[in-house]
């Protein structure tokens, strides 16, 4: 990962490889996915690609790191950590449900199965910049809920991990398996309520 930490992130010709990037990878997989296909959908020469990126793997981490961490910082904006238990994780799980069900993220998903093999740092990737920092910051915020006794949780990371695998109850591998590709906001309203109920009914105070 120390290549990643010397990509240079400026510039307006960043933003469009970046761009086109998701768009080919989302359309032809991996694999699948060129790097001329990619230089033409971001509207830059092949040279300038490689200027940032001089490694397809990267790209894609790149593209996966970009995109987790505009989701969480969209569910920062809305929620008020000092709000009630129950409204900061219906806020939380409402930006949860419908970021897995998404076609970036069950793309991504399907990309770093098939590529676990070849190239684990893929899959390592998605998980570093989505569940894994999910579970931090959710664990953070537990831990500071605890403290002013609106949780009573003895584990907080457990509890992180609890609170994300209720938010994947019945439609997650409904979408992971290809038997239902869209959702109404009912149905993830469904998810998100019992997600927060089976929680507070463990760990509310």
């Amino acid at each position: 990962m120390g290549e990643a930490a010397d990509i240079v992130r400026t510039g307006r010709k960043f933003d469009q490889v970046l761009a086109g990037a998701r768009e080919v990878f989302l359309a032809d997989g991996f694999e699948g996915a060129s790097v001329d296909d990619i230089a033409r959908a971001a509207g830059v020469s092949k040279a300038t690609l490689y200027s940032y990126f001089p490694d397809k793997r990267l790209l894609f981490m790149e593209v996966v790191t970009n995109e987790c961490g505009q989701m969480a910082d969209r569910a920062l904006e809305l929620i008020d950590e000092s709000a009630p238990p129950r409204e900061v994780l219906t806020i939380a799980a409402s930006q949860i449900v419908p970021f897995l069900l998404s076609d970036f993220a069950q793309r991504c998903f399907r990309i770093c199965m098939a590529e676990r093999d070849r190239f684990p740092e893929l899959g390592q990737a998605f998980y570093a910049s989505g569940p894994e920092m999910g579970r931090a910051r959710l664990s953070e915020y537990m831990a500071e809920a605890a403290d002013r006794g609106e949780l009573n949780i003895p584990d907080v990371d457990m509890a992180a991990e609890q609170f994300a695998e209720l938010c994947k109850a019945k439609l997650w591998n409904r979408a992971a398996f290809g038997i239902q590709n869209e959702f109404s906001q009912t149905e993830i309203d469904e998810v998100v309520r019992n997600a927060v109920d089976t929680f507070l009914a463990r760990y509310g105070t």
